[in-house]
């Protein structure tokens, strides 16, 4: 039975129990797979869902962690973290579940692989630092290099020059196209006296701590007790919520850095926990 799991995840109790009663003289019920698993460790769960990393970028991660493994947590408060998140007026319920003991989580196996994608709703630009929670501005559509341009400028930069006025911050912001386009390579330029840019590994959002305020933020939109109706009040509810966010919690993500970067070392470049 411990080899049909580890042959197929996601295999199901009456599925389990079939493969198993091929070619035995005396089947079983699948009570009696149920009570099997449990007592070999076995539950039914959902997989984590981690992004798809290529061999390449596991080596930037790699190479990512490395560089910063001594940083310390006073290093990571000079980091402005960034991101773009989607939130959806409505949610599939639809889930996988795989067979998994309980130090399996992160197992290969036992993962779910995903990969960006668009989708309806409210879409928004953020930023913090282990100091403050910085702007939430609502994008309203896909955001290109002139509009991140603009955020840049109108956001970044007095976010920076006020949360750093020594020109000792790091700018952390992913490997979207818009993020990497001439124009916004040339700002950064522009303004390397003023604050660094931090070099991010590509698929690394579980060493983004901004991923998680955005985990905080879809948990209370599930929570309201009056769910928003349309989009108009999707991005108020999401406005609200962000700025409620309490210090205690987005210090403790910047916190974790150290965990992290040893996360990946540990993993080779690979998924991590967070």
């Amino acid at each position: 039975m411990g080899r049909l799991i580890q042959a197929d995840r996601r295999a199901t109790l009456t599925e389990i129990t079939t493969r198993y009663n091929r070619g035995m003289e005396q089947s079983i019920c699948e009570a009696t797979t149920r009570t099997t698993l449990r007592r070999m460790g076995y539950n039914s769960r959902r997989p984590h869902r981690v992004p798809l990393i290529s061999t390449t970028n596991r080596k930037k991660r790699l190479q990512f962690a490395r560089a910063h493994q001594n940083w310390t947590v006073e290093d990571w408060k000079n980091v402005a973290w960034s991101d773009e998140s989607r939130f959806l007026l409505r949610h599939s319920d639809g889930r996988v579940r795989i067979w998994r003991k309980q130090n399996e989580n992160m197992d290969l196996s036992c993962l779910v692989t995903t990969v960006q994608a668009g989708g309806g709703g409210v879409m928004v630009w953020g930023m913090f630092s282990w100091h403050t929670l910085g702007p939430l501005v609502p994008i309203g559509h896909r955001l290109n290099a002139t509009d991140y341009l603009s955020i840049v400028s109108d956001h970044v930069h007095p976010f920076m020059t006020t949360m750093y006025p020594s020109s000792d911050g790091y700018f952390q912001q992913d490997n979207a196209p818009c993020h990497k386009a001439p124009i916004i390579s040339n700002w950064f330029l522009e303004h390397d006296n003023e604050f660094t840019v931090l070099q991010w590994p590509p698929q690394s959002p579980d060493l983004n701590p901004i991923e998680h305020l955005w985990d905080v933020v879809e948990r209370e939109l599930r929570a309201l007790d009056v769910h928003p109706t349309n989009l108009h009040q999707l991005q108020d509810a999401i406005l609200s919520i962000w700025a409620n966010i309490s210090k205690e919690c987005f210090q403790h993500l910047v916190e974790s850095m150290p965990h992290r970067i040893k996360a990946v070392l540990k993993a080779k470049g690979g998924q991590t926990q967070y």
